[in-house]
């Protein structure tokens, strides 16, 4: 069951769910509510010469934080903000901390919103659930899959959250490789 703007709402009041920074009134719609863009972007860089561009996430010992931390660095946006040009992928985070309670019963999607998918910006690739008893900031996968480039702006409305109740209270709450995931410091 998907929840509606007036059950988000109860579910923040009641402690079910957290979300900091409080969203204001303008961000909820019917079924969900919009999330904003950190100021720290991490972007990927071109291999150096003679680097071995092949990534292999089955290969032993594979660990995708020590991939990116290889082929990535952070910066933020700005003022001016960043530019993401046709085909480049970043990551992102949301600046808002989305906190659920495993014994609430509920769990969460993250979704782009339809007016940036329009110009051809998609947040995220293949990972949209946001597992019950998760916590902290969501990171994006922003890519520009438009035309022209696309400035991203600190703050901007970047997705939406859709709430979800569960059938019933895992067993055990979220406990993977993202658990507590925050923006690089």
């Amino acid at each position: 069951m998907i929840l509606t703007d007036r059950d988000i709402r109860d579910a923040l009041n009641g402690g079910a769910l957290s979300i900091e920074p409080a969203p204001p009134a303008d961000a909820y719609a019917p079924n969900g509510v919009d999330l904003t863009l950190d100021s720290r972007l991490t972007l990927y860089r071109d291999p150096e010469p003679g680097e071995d561009p092949v990534i292999d996430p089955a290969g032993p010992g594979y660990s995708f934080r020590d991939a990116i931390r290889a082929m990535a660095g952070d910066v933020e946006i700005g003022e001016e903000g960043f530019v993401l040009d046709p085909g480049r992928l970043v990551l992102g985070w949301t600046r808002e901390r989305v906190d659920m309670k495993p014994t609430t019963r509920l769990a969460a999607r993250v979704e782009g919103k339809s007016s940036l998918a329009r110009i051809g910006l998609l947040v995220h690739l293949t990972a949209p659930t946001i597992h019950a008893g998760s916590t902290g900031r969501i990171q994006l996968e922003i890519i520009n899959l438009g035309p022209r480039p696309i400035k991203l702006r600190t703050g901007m409305k970047v997705c939406q959250l859709i709430l979800e109740q569960t059938l019933g209270v895992p067993e055990v709450a979220y406990r993977g490789q993202f658990a507590g995931q925050r923006a690089a410091e």
